[in-house]
């Protein structure tokens, strides 16, 4: 079974994701700052995080590179959840370390396409 981190500040965009994964057998965890997200990857582990693209504590660029310099053999896939589809945005989160990326808000197909396609759910 794979797990995801959803790290955003949003409760309700967790619940809803929370929801959507679990349906699909995919254990997750869940963290409402940078710094709590990252204790988790640290601590617990994970196959992938859904990052909010405004996450307090830590900008995303921040975010990507303290994943980055971390343990690389434990570093998790990351999908950038973002408001926004800008390009030169969705760019420095990609430079930074960004594996795929999603646009919020979404609904089950949406999410569960960009889940599929980023390899975390089938």
């Amino acid at each position: 079974m794979k797990r995801c981190l959803i790290a955003d500040k949003s409760e309700i965009i967790r619940k809803v994701a929370r929801h959507y994964l679990e349906q699909a057998q995919v254990e997750v965890l869940e963290a409402d700052s940078a710094d709590a997200a990252l204790a988790v990857i640290r601590e617990k582990g994970t196959d992938a995080v859904i990052l909010d693209w405004r996450l307090p504590g830590k900008t995303t660029i921040e975010f990507l590179s303290a994943l980055r310099f971390g343990d690389k053999a434990k570093r998790p896939l990351v999908v950038y959840a973002t408001t926004e589809n800008d390009p030169a945005d969705l760019s420095r989160a990609f430079a930074a370390g960004a594996d795929s990326y999603l646009i919020k808000p979404f609904d089950q197909n949406s999410f569960m396409e960009s889940m599929a396609n980023a390899g975390v759910a089938a």
